[in-house]
């Protein structure tokens, strides 16, 4: 087997390559090094090389965990590994932090066997749903260089549609894992609300919003990920129901006759483009071909509530993250180093009063029990990841002059995804489908809350029955 076949395996494969002895980490290490060098000009995909580190790592790996010697990435934002410089996508925070210690899931992607080669591209503070930071610039679309990635996971994900690496880590704010997954044809799994830990130095983000997990080129990995790096620590101010069993094991598991609700009008009230409409309803035939008994359904609830309040706890998770590297690089936030956008949101943060931030709070819990109570009747919700394909390079940028067509464009472009940040839910973005232009088209499962078992028993049926693991972009 050639190299360029093996950069298309998944993270299970690879791993299973090195346990037989057919090619050693450190070969691996070294082709994906190669391959980085030779894409990543054009797709800046990866911002921070961590060449040297990655070597020596592969030269003494655990042969007994489940990705010994597989390469990774590590998304640059939130996640510490030791030694290693964080920005967080912006210029207020690049070149003013090292990390001292590894955050607890940087520590378990470790334990996993994952080789952590180098940290991938996000938006300044992982705002947007698009990855083109002023600071490190535009992370590409493999399938189409003129489009966005996605965001704001967009790194990792346009990094492993390339071949770059099987897996990267990802974080999910608004969408920013299954976004991007969406943009770039990957499967990006958004776990429930504790279910991975943010320890030590965190309990949560912005609530319980955000939360973090991989983008991967295979159900199987998600799930054996989860596997790795799922668990509460003492203190967590969210657990999640423990799973009954290894979520690896439940990829090949029947899912029996499932009742699902079929949603192409997004909670923003904007219909879906056709491509993505055509993407849903193929995946819904293919559930009814398996027995799934499919009907129009969407969860019912005061979407404009939902959007207004989301807002404002996002606003109140920048002045957050401003006011913690302040505090942790002694330097004061001006103006020229934040973007637009970023200034612009953080200044009106500063008039937003602790009380405000806690009844947004208040009314995203109202519209979070409506959504809740749409899986006393349906087991999922499917729907298409985004309102549309892959967006253009440049499909966000904001100006005093487009600042509502920008927020605008923000709610549609989230509105399947964000609901599950406010509740806490599992969702998925599987690669199902492609348009006439040859672009990856996600579709989303959304499943009850605590239920990732779910979730991954539906998805690898689909994958069996419409595998994706053929199609490479035309880099």
């Amino acid at each position: 087997m050639n190299m360029e076949d093996i950069a298309f395996l998944d993270a299970t494969e690879q791993a299973a390559l090195v346990r037989r002895g057919d090619i050693s980490s450190v070969e691996l290490v070294a082709a994906t090094i190669e391959r980085i060098v030779r894409f990543n000009p054009r797709l800046n995909a990866v911002i921070t090389p961590l060449y040297e580190q990655a070597r020596q790592a592969a030269a003494s790996v655990q042969a007994d965990a489940p990705f010994a010697g597989v390469p990774f990435l590590l998304k640059d934002l939130v996640a510490d590994l030791a030694g290693t410089p964080r920005s967080d996508g912006s210029a207020f925070v690049a070149g003013h932090y090292i990390a001292t210690t590894d955050s607890v899931l940087t520590h378990r992607f470790k334990q996993a066997g994952f080789i952590v080669i180098g940290k991938s591209n996000t938006s300044e503070f992982g705002l947007l749903p698009t990855t083109e930071p002023d600071r490190f610039g535009p992370t590409r679309n493999p399938w189409d260089l003129d489009r966005g990635s996605g965001g704001s996971s967009g790194g990792s994900a346009a990094a492993v549609a390339a071949g770059l690496v099987p897996a990267g880590h990802a974080s999910d704010g608004g969408g920013s894992i299954r976004i991007p997954s969406s943009c770039c044809g990957v499967v990006g799994f958004k776990p429930t609300r504790g279910r991975n830990s943010y320890a030590p130095d965190l309990g949560d983000v912005a609530g319980g919003i955000l939360c973090d997990h991989a983008v991967t080129r295979s159900v199987r990995d998600s799930a054996a990920i989860l596997d790795a790096t799922a668990g509460p620590l003492p203190g967590d101010p969210h657990i999640a129901p423990a799973p009954v069993g290894p979520y690896a094991q439940e990829t090949d598991r029947d899912p029996g006759c499932l009742r699902i609700g079929l949603g192409t009008v997004a909670l923003t009230g904007e219909t879906a483009h056709q491509d993505c409409v055509n993407a849903v309803m193929d995946t819904a035939s293919l559930c009814e071909g398996m027995g799934h008994d499919v009907e129009v359904a969407s969860p019912g609830l005061d979407s404009g509530l939902l959007f207004k309040s989301f807002g404002k706890v996002m606003t109140g998770y920048l002045n957050w993250s401003i006011r913690k590297w302040a505090l942790q690089t002694g330097r004061d936030p001006v103006e020229e180093e934040f973007e637009t956008v970023t200034w612009r949101m953080y200044q009106h943060g500063l008039g937003q009063t602790a009380g405000e931030y806690l009844l947004a709070w208040q009314n995203l819990q109202k519209c979070c029990r409506q959504f809740a109570a749409f899986f006393n009747d349906y087991d999922i919700w499917l729907t298409p990841t985004l309102v549309k394909p892959p967006v253009p390079l440049g499909y966000f940028s904001y100006s005093h002059e487009t600042r509502m067509q920008h927020i605008e464009r923000l709610g549609h472009f989230t509105g399947f995804t964000m609901i599950s940040n406010a509740s806490g839910h599992p969702a998925v973005s599987l690669p199902l489908y492609w348009n006439a232009d040859s672009l990856p088209i996600g579709v989303q499962l959304t499943g009850r809350f605590g239920d990732e078992a779910g979730l991954f028993r539906l998805a690898g049926q689909l994958e069996r029955a419409q595998p994706w693991a053929h199609r490479r972009p035309p880099l």
